[in-house]
């Protein structure tokens, strides 16, 4: 079985395109949505039939009374056919391309008589429009029939084209197929690993490749350098709700007091909806013994850094919000109309969270600029690897590293070697506890 992939404007454009060149009977493996439009991945059997300038002329007198003489089938007969891999003239049905020409022809019909209908006057408008509705609706529907059709074939044929080409790279490139199984299960995204491992050598030994593989991923890694505790300034944390903003605040309020004062440390916290959230702050800072504020809009945060400008660090503290939560955006506002005290931005991420919801998190948090991140809950992580993914994949610098509740010693600065360490460790200790892009796998696998 041979594997080509076609591109297309659209569904129908690409489907034209497997038709012309592989015929009838090739197999549609899987589509996706590319920038150029729709990619197809069809399979075949036999070499590809001629162009339409070599077909001949005009097809069989019974060719399009063919679908209508295989309904008629014993019911046997029919479920036999059912089992069997699903050809493209199976997947388009009965509507192949001369059926949607057809209906093109017949709405063009339609739109031609309800305009000659609409001339004489308003009212008769009115009454001969409406029905030549009714029959748009129903091609509407035929379509989207069509398209449910198509996305159910896709759902199903996705996981035999997955395991058809997972079996074709195990055999043509077993240590390539190896080394990708081997990154996902440290909890890398397919795409990054795939993209990772076409830079391993070629002909050499597991060993000596997966250590070329963990030492790319660690030198891919972006760090900042310990640059809040070095450099100080103005440092604001946010993120979700839940990620430890205020106990990193707390870290890395101590850990500055005690190389240079607690005198030049100041907190402040903007976050007016979460109860006692200014009095938890209040708390670490009569702890370390430096000033903390509380600013409710912009105007006051500004006056604030303003009354702190000769400190050597100021640590803002931010209210937690879910991507979705209209509040987020205000809170953002807030901190951009401030930016005149050139405030650094780091998101704070729990290590431990779905790198779905890490992504959708970093996008949210991205209409201001961010100095890096700050990975959190190290300690509650079985894999690291989706972390990882999203710092390399988005070139997102990592500050520093949490793993625990201990103030100020559960805090590191963050580094490629140590990160990447930490999750080949974890990969060891936990290789039966699937993760969570297997997890999903497997969830869907049942389904």
């Amino acid at each position: 079985m041979k594997i080509r992939r076609f591109y297309g404007k659209d569904m129908r454009d690409a489907l034209n395109q497997v038709k012309e060149e592989l015929g009838g009977d090739a197999v549609i493996m899987s589509n996706k949505k590319v920038a150029e439009g729709i990619e197809i991945v069809a399979a075949y059997d036999k070499e590809p039939v001629k162009k339409a300038g070599e077909r001949q002329s005009s097809p069989a007198p019974g060719a399009n009374v063919a679908p209508l003489r295989g309904r008629q089938q014993p019911a046997s007969a029919r479920t036999a056919k059912a089992q069997a891999t699903p050809s493209l003239s199976e997947i388009i049905g009965d509507s192949g391309p001369d059926s949607l020409r057809a209906l093109l022809e017949k709405q063009n019909k339609q739109a031609e008589s309800a305009s000659a209908q609409a001339q004489p006057q308003k009212v008769a408008q009115a009454t001969t429009v409406s029905p030549a509705v009714a029959p748009k609706q129903h091609d509407d529907k035929g379509m989207d029939d069509i398209r449910q059709e198509l996305q159910s074939l896709r759902n199903v044929l996705e996981f035999q084209v997955s395991g058809l080409l997972k079996q074709e790279r195990q055999q043509s490139r077993p240590l390539h197929s190896y080394l990708i199984d081997q990154l996902q299960r440290l909890g890398i995204t397919s795409s990054l690993a795939e993209q990772v491992v076409s830079y391993a050598p070629p002909n050499c030994e597991q060993r000596d490749a997966w250590k070329f593989l963990l030492k790319l991923l660690m030198n891919r890694l972006h760090t900042s350098n310990n640059e809040i505790l070095t450099q100080g300034g103005v440092v604001a944390l946010v993120g979700p709700t839940g990620t430890g903003k205020t106990t990193t605040i707390a870290k890395l309020a101590a850990q500055y007091a005690r190389q240079h004062g607690h005198q030049q440390v100041a907190l402040i916290t903007t976050d007016s909806y979460r109860i006692a959230a200014y009095e938890q702050l209040a708390t670490y800072g009569k702890i370390i013994g430096c000033n903390v504020k509380k600013a409710s809009n912009a105007e006051e945060l500004s006056d604030l850094l303003y009354q702190f400008r000769n400190k050597g660090l100021v640590l803002v503290d931010t209210a937690g919000f879910g991507q979705r939560d209209a509040r987020l955006i205000k809170q953002l506002d807030t901190l951009s109309e401030s930016s005149c005290a050139n405030i650094k931005h780091y998101l704070v991420l729990a290590a431990n969270a779905q790198h779905q919801v890490m992504e959708h998190t970093l996008k949210t948090y991205r209409q201001i600029s961010l100095q890096g991140c700050i990975f959190t809950k190290l300690d509650e992580c079985y894999s690291l690897g989706e972390a990882i993914s999203l710092a390399v994949e988005h070139k997102l610098p990592v500050g520093y590293l949490t793993d625990g509740q201990k103030v100020p010693e559960d805090i590191k600065v963050a580094d490629g070697k140590y990160l990447i360490s930490c999750a080949a460790r974890l990969y060891k200790q936990y290789a039966s506890v699937p993760t969570r892009t297997q997890q999903v796998a497997n969830s869907a696998v049942s389904l």
